[in-house]
């Protein structure tokens, strides 16, 4: 899952992209309204958590931007003005969630994961395949109920395979998936961490099939 983290407050960004990226989350950071703007442009995220106090946009506006290009992500609004009016006017521009400052980390973490389970249209915090697991509250794999030791690459791409299980997945999302706007993303990359995915759900019923052209598919093999 890709955040986008939009605060103008650096130690505060420092230290909340510190933790989402702990919990196996891609986090790209801006400081301002209108290079978070851009980022919004060009790439696409799971999900927004934005500042409203930014400087040359600011939050309000580039929600309303967001909004207007139709754009459905997931959007938790961060401020330290709690007041009641503030909090409706934030849901009506098209927030999808508030959290005043100061908030508590397990707080923010838990908002983050029911915005992206409700936005996937799963309600249930475990997701299966066959034997593979995923717990969007752990943010833990588990095949065959033992832990699954994955890299965080490793852990973007199966994570994106899953959450469209059944679909196909082609290389360019899977790329958006795993590579912030600063990483050199090196499209042979990833078909290196779809390997080394590969080898660790050999001897499962779970398997990534490649699609000649297209991408990959995670498929359950049911006997």
């Amino acid at each position: 899952m890709r955040l986008l983290l939009v605060e103008d407050n650096l130690e505060l960004a420092g230290w909340l992209a510190k933790i989402l990226r702990q919990d196996n989350y891609v986090v790209d950071v801006f400081h301002d309204g209108e290079e978070a703007d851009h980022a919004l442009s060009i790439a696409a995220y799971d999900l927004v958590i934005l500042d409203l106090t930014l400087p040359k946009i600011n939050g309000m506006q580039l929600l309303r931007r967001i909004r207007s290009r139709r754009d459905a992500v997931p959007v938790i609004i961060l401020t330290a003005n709690a007041s009641l009016d503030g909090r409706v006017a934030g849901l009506d521009e098209g927030a999808d969630d508030y959290l005043a400052k100061p908030f508590d980390i397990a707080e923010l973490e838990a908002r983050i994961r029911v915005q992206l389970r409700r936005s996937a249209r799963r309600p249930d915090p475990v997701i299966s395949c066959g034997a593979l697991a995923f717990d969007t509250n752990t943010r833990l794999f588990a095949l065959s109920g033992a832990p699954l030791a994955l890299t965080p690459r490793e852990h973007a791409v199966l994570e994106m395979l899953l959450m469209k299980s059944g679909q196909t997945v082609s290389k360019a999302q899977l790329s958006q998936s795993i590579f912030g706007l600063d990483d050199l993303a090196d499209p042979s990359a990833i078909e290196i961490y779809v390997h080394r995915v590969r080898k660790k759900l050999e001897g499962s019923d779970v398997r990534i099939v490649t699609l000649r052209g297209l991408g990959y598919l995670l498929q359950h093999d049911a006997h």
